[in-house]
């Protein structure tokens, strides 16, 4: 096995993955995001084109704003940044705190489930 230079050996670093970082390092230990939870379906639009060099952001963080240039969904965004929901929450809390973002949820997701259609639902399953 070759040796490796001195500043690429680290304990951290996986060769076949890359860096390795758990997600409750990216949160800093948090698991739900400040300010009310997230809809899966919401739509993430970045507030501003560039940071603001005075607020002190993770590089996730950057990703986030970078993707979210366009409308995306939280789903969306989680999987092209390759990171769990959970962790993108936590991350799309501390933006929407900074002002950074705006979330747009679809109005379906705000109104209460129909019992009835539910109920439908499960009843034309059932007669399959």
């Amino acid at each position: 096995m070759p040796s490796e230079p001195a500043d690429l050996a680290h304990d951290w670093m996986d060769h076949d993955a890359g860096p390795v970082v758990r997600p409750y390092a990216m949160t800093q230990g948090r698991v739900a995001p400040s300010g009310g939870d997230f809809d899966l379906v919401a739509f993430v639009v970045a507030t501003v084109p560039d940071l603001v060099p005075g607020i002190a952001l993770q590089p996730e963080h950057h990703a986030i704003v970078a993707a979210a240039w366009e409308p995306i969904s939280v789903v969306e965004l989680a999987s092209q940044l390759d990171l769990s929901i959970g962790v993108v929450r936590v991350l799309l809390g501390d933006l929407r705190s900074a002002g950074l973002i705006s979330l747009y949820e679809p109005p379906a997701a705000t109104q209460p489930h129909d019992v009835d259609v539910l109920k439908a639902v499960v009843n034309g399953l059932r007669a399959l």
